[in-house]
């Protein structure tokens, strides 16, 4: 079964083998005289021949073109091992460089200060909303040590990521899954900013009213990561991902954006003027001239300048639009066209740059030891688990644009683990959020035809230095509260869209599905609205536990995604019905893959997920074969492999076979005669 559905034609090969017309007649039986054809879909990354029928000859080395029998296959080793995909109208290669291939210095430093960019025009909104809950003062320095915290952080675990996680290049950043939580334990356990008398307070003592608000989710943090940590490690998030189901992750995700569109209208209430030009730009930019080349200096191989027509809309959208906004906010403020202590100019915090240092490096215990509250780590939990369901997605996208082959279980394993690790680093720097995958910059890779991991390893590089140098992030800061607002708005609709994606696989013609869609959103809804018009409701006798309840209440993504999970698993409906059959296709590592032999290395899909070195010793200890998060690490579920026959749906007909690779059946007739001729004696024969 393709795992990428209609992928392109390099993604899959065909491969023939002869096969019984049942799968119950086997070599032997009385009804072994007539034989079909059974055509297995082979990711075929690693392989040079074109997309056409390969016969499957006794040994994977004989392979040969069907459709062109003077094509030689025969030597698979002297193959590229990495072959990019294929532009599917064209049939051209689609990528400049590929996963494995390192471009110049010069060209990694360019394009990874393109991802760089990309990624800080999402990532900022984040410490700038947290930052208005912790009751931070406008012209708190602190702000803009905040965002240098993110960069660093981002930068840090993006090296991780890129080197000993995943190994797809991939940018870590925040993620609005954790901002909900955050916002529901610090409305739930402190009393509103606007209710304390900041202004007669000492510095030391304003310090203090947000230094703690932060501790508090640096611990729900930290504490919520050890979670993630051992779901990847351990290879359970396999077992998990079998019961998170399309119906389940549609209102998890969806409530993530719609819970925070008060935040959003608030903020642009400042200004509504400003706040919509940001996103009326944001919109021409992303949508109508996100396909008008521009011209644009690039350096070639040879040293030389020409001009290139790029996408510079369709790159940087949301940065162009804060750019144009705030340079309105500018001149306006120039000319004293807006009155003063207007959010909405220029100067508002104007003090706060001046006030932050040339350069900081943050460190763990910056803002004070996290401390640990059980309602702001339950809370926690669900944004970790909403955060682990987007970044398996975007690892198998990342995986198809780079030219890669699928993610096997070991690397999605360690990827999980190592943004558990992530987490746990944030919570101890204290950057007030998790992190996840940035699925912003792997549309970039789309755009820009690099998929070269050391291109992200330069990103990360620079997001280090962006961190560390201080003035930087304090600039980010200075935008303006309107212009961030338009950003607001635009960002946690991307998001809204995004969790009612999966809902492409459901079958919406089903009363049962309108039913826990429906009822799992508006639930999801309202019981945060009740809790936050009442507070105090949750009388339990115990201080705890009615800060637990409090927080999951207000907590939409729990109340929604847990009715989801609730009604999808019990309430009777057909795989197909629920959308299983086309979901399951992005978070299953078997199909689309020969059969793999841990003992020869035959068929290993591809040594992209391999560790940077240490592999010959890795592949050399047999015990490490049974670790989840090892290169060499076959799936607990390895010893069957499922094909599809003849193009016939997989719910309708399957046939198991055993790994090792199997030559097909009339070679090995004469060999297997004498093991009998019942189907579990031609199995054994096999094995």
């Amino acid at each position: 079964m393709d795992i990428w559905g209609s992928g392109p034609p390099a993604a899959t090969a065909w491969l023939t083998r002869q096969v019984p017309e049942e799968p119950g007649s086997w070599p032997g039986s009385e009804s072994n005289e007539t034989l079909e054809t059974l055509q297995v879909k082979v990711a075929r990354s690693n392989m040079s021949t074109p997309a056409g029928k390969l016969k499957y000859s006794p040994s994977l080395e004989n392979m040969t073109a069907s459709e062109n029998d003077s094509h030689d296959t025969s030597k698979l080793s002297d193959n590229k091992k990495h072959e990019p995909l294929l532009n599917e109208e064209t049939g051209d290669i689609d990528l400049i460089y590929t996963l494995e291939e390192t471009p110049p210095w010069y060209i990694c430093i360019f394009f990874g200060f393109q991802h760089y960019l990309t990624m800080a025009g999402g990532t900022v909104v984040i410490p700038i909303i947290v930052a208005s809950f912790l009751c931070m003062p406008e012209d708190e320095s602190a702000r803009g040590a905040l965002v240098s915290t993110v960069f660093f952080h981002s930068g840090l675990v993006t090296l991780l990521q890129t080197t000993f996680g995943v190994r797809l290049p991939i940018i870590q950043g925040g993620d609005f899954a954790y901002v909900v939580p955050t916002i529901a334990l610090l409305t739930t356990v402190y009393e509103p900013c606007d209710a304390l008398p900041l202004a007669n307070l000492t510095a030391a003592a304003r310090q203090e009213v947000w230094q703690v608000r932060l501790r508090d989710i640096q611990g729900s943090i930290a504490v919520a990561s050890v979670f993630q940590i051992i779901l990847g490690f351990t290879g359970i998030i396999g077992i998990v991902l079998r019961w998170i189901t399309p119906l389940s992750v549609v209102p998890t995700v969806t409530l993530v954006g719609l819970s925070l569109f008060d935040v959003a209208a608030t903020k642009a209430a400042q200004h509504w003027g400003i706040s919509i030009l940001t996103i009326a730009l944001i919109l021409l930019f992303s949508q109508y001239m996100s396909t008008v080349p521009l011209p644009v200096p690039v350096l070639t191989k040879d040293c030389r300048f020409k001009l290139a027509k790029s996408q510079v809309f369709k790159c940087f959208p949301v940065l162009l639009a804060v750019l144009v906004s705030w340079t309105l906010c500018a001149i306006l403020t120039t000319y004293d066209l807006l009155p003063e202590g207007s959010p909405a100019r220029a100067d508002a915090t104007r003090g706060l740059l001046q006030k932050s240092p040339w350069f900081r490096i943050p460190y763990p215990g910056q803002w004070g030891w996290p401390s640990v509250r059980a309602a702001g780590v339950v809370g926690m939990l669900g944004g970790a688990v909403a955060s682990i369901i987007e970044s398996i997605g975007d690892y198998y996208v990342c995986a198809k644009i780079t030219g890669a082959p699928p993610p096997p279980v070991s690397a999605i394993n360690r990827g999980v683990g190592v943004e558990g690790v992530g987490c746990l680093l944030a919570g101890l720097i204290g950057t007030g959020n998790g992190t996840t995958s940035c699925s912003q910059n792997i549309g970039v890779i789309s755009v820009t035809k690099v998929g070269s991991r050391r291109v992200v390893q330069y990103s990360a590089i620079i997001l280090i230095f962006s961190g560390v140098f201080a003035k930087f992030g304090a600039v980010f800061i200075t935008i303006p509260e309107p212009v961030m607002a338009g950003v607001f708005v635009v960002m946690f609709a991307m998001v809204t869209s995004v969790g009612l994606s999966p809902l492409q696989y459901v079958d919406l013609a089903s009363s049962r599905n309108l039913f826990v869609i429906g009822f799992s959103i508006f639930f999801g809804m309202a019981v945060p609205k009740w809790v936050e018009k009442n507070p105090g409701i949750i009388q339990t006798g115990s201080a705890e536990v009615d800060q637990i309840l409090t927080v999951l209440l207000q907590t939409p993504m729990f109340i929604g995604g847990g009715l989801g999970f609730l009604f999808d698993n019990t309430i009777p409906g057909t795989a197909k019905e629920r959308g299983l059959l086309g979901w399951n296709k992005h978070y299953r590592q078997q199909d689309g893959y020969l059969p793999q032999d841990p003992d020869s290395g035959c068929c290993h899909p591809s040594s992209s997920y391999d560790m940077p070195f240490g592999m010959k010793v890795i592949s050399r200890i047999k015990w490490l074969r049974y670790l989840p998060f090892s290169p060499t690490f076959n799936d607990f579920r390895s010893s069957k492999t499922e094909m599809t026959v003849n193009g016939v749906e997989e719910a309708n007909l399957k046939l198991r076979v055993s790994t090792p690779p199997i030559p097909d059946f009339e070679h090995l007739k004469p060999q297997c005669s004498s093991y009998g001729t019942t189907e579990a004696d031609y199995l054994s024969c096999l094995v």
